[in-house]
């Protein structure tokens, strides 16, 4: 091809390929997965089903449901090795470099060894998707709790996704509410089109490196606070703020101070997240049982406040940060989180990227110096 196009900065507004994974439509503030919206299977649906979806393209048969569950229980526990690996990490070490860490060490356990053909193989992919929607959890509640000096809980092989990730983090499943609050939050981060760790997944699998590759990348490009660690940030906030009466004042303050606010905005959305109301309610719904009304009173009155202000909606991070900050856990942890949600969007990218496969790469222009010859050593002042 030689006409050359020079795209925006950041790519903003340019399509750059094909999905039918999802789409997000910002007229009507809306996001379906594989047609579906987002706020119906997050109502109906488990994070299960979901994760089939979006991996095999439709809603599981009651029948495909149980055989992909019992799979997922199966699949659940790490070797001894992989144990032994996340006992020695620096317990201060940065939680997504411990998750990134573990799932690079089990790619290389994995029997389903890199290979450019069966790489580009739905199947295979769907197998080495399987394996890591299972082991996920387990790396992150092991580090989590070994960051802790607690002894690591074996992953039950009866109970559901969340409700299994619960007990391995804490030894015990909380109240319905909150395992649904927990699988609503799992449903709503799962995709969102060509976000920028979802473009790094289908950049690695482009170059027909494996899954494995291309998962890690997207862990690393999520680690960022630009696109990952915003709902741990909003908690942040949050308790720095402390008292709702303080709230309004904090809000103009930071916003006459120009300080970067995270939770608000989003690029592709420009009247509010079509996420937000679903896991807001469901954020209520977690104040209620744990008595946390006061972050409720605190969200309305900050989120009134930047929209009277500026006209700019909360986004997904900003209901999720109090709500996983309610349900226990650490807030250094809640971009993990993400990941054991996110890894069925990357998957279904990364098969999508596969199947139809052309290398990503882009021109740049230059901006340096013009061509120079180099002087003699002795001539250089």
């Amino acid at each position: 091809m030689s006409e050359k196009i020079k795209a925006p900065k950041g790519l903003a507004g340019v399509i750059v390929d094909e999905t039918k994974v999802s789409k997000v439509m910002p007229e009507i503030n809306s996001l379906v997965y594989r047609g579906y919206p987002v706020q119906e299977l997050a109502e109906l649906c488990s994070f299960e089903e979901v994760a089939y979806l979006l991996v095999h393209e439709d809603l599981p048969t009651q029948s495909q449901l149980h055989d992909f569950a019992a799979k997922e229980k199966k699949y659940r526990g790490l070797s001894d090795h992989l144990q032994q690996v996340i006992a020695l990490f620096p317990a201060d070490a940065h939680p997504m470099d411990k998750v990134r860490t573990g799932i690079s060490y089990f790619g290389m356990e994995d029997k389903l060894i890199w290979d450019p053909d069966s790489d580009r193989d739905p199947q295979t992919n769907r197998d080495k998707f399987m394996l890591l929607l299972a082991k996920i959890p387990t790396i992150i509640a092991y580090a989590y709790r070994q960051e802790k000096g607690q002894k690591p809980i074996p992953p039950s092989d009866t109970l559901s996704f969340s409700e299994n990730f619960f007990y391995m983090c804490f030894g015990e499943v909380p109240a319905p509410e909150v395992v649904k609050a927990f699988d609503v939050s799992m449903i709503l981060y799962a995709e969102h089109s060509f976000n920028a760790s979802t473009f790094t997944t289908r950049v690695i699998t482009s170059t027909l490196s494996d899954l494995y590759s291309a998962v890690v990348g997207g862990v690393g490009a999520l680690k960022g606070p630009l696109h990952g660690g915003a709902n741990e940030q909003v908690m942040h906030t949050m308790l720095e703020i402390e008292d709702p009466g303080k709230a309004r004042q904090w809000m103009l303050d930071a916003l006459r101070e120009k300080r970067k606010i995270m939770g608000f905005g989003h690029r592709v959305y420009t009247n509010g997240d079509s996420r937000v109301p679903t896991m807001k309610k469901y954020m209520q719904q977690m104040a209620s049982s744990k008595k946390g009304e006061k972050w409720v009173d605190m969200y309305e009155i900050l989120e009134q406040t930047m929209v009277e202000q500026k006209g700019i909606y909360p986004n997904l991070d900003f209901p999720t940060g109090p709500a996983y900050y309610m349900m226990g856990f650490d807030i250094q942890w809640f971009t993990p989180l993400f990941v054991m949600s996110r890894i069925t969007g990357w998957s279904a990218h990364i098969i999508e990227q596969a199947a139809d496969n052309r290398l990503i790469r882009p021109l740049s222009e230059y901006t340096g110096v013009a061509q120079r010859s180099p002087l003699p050593v002795g001539s250089r002042k």
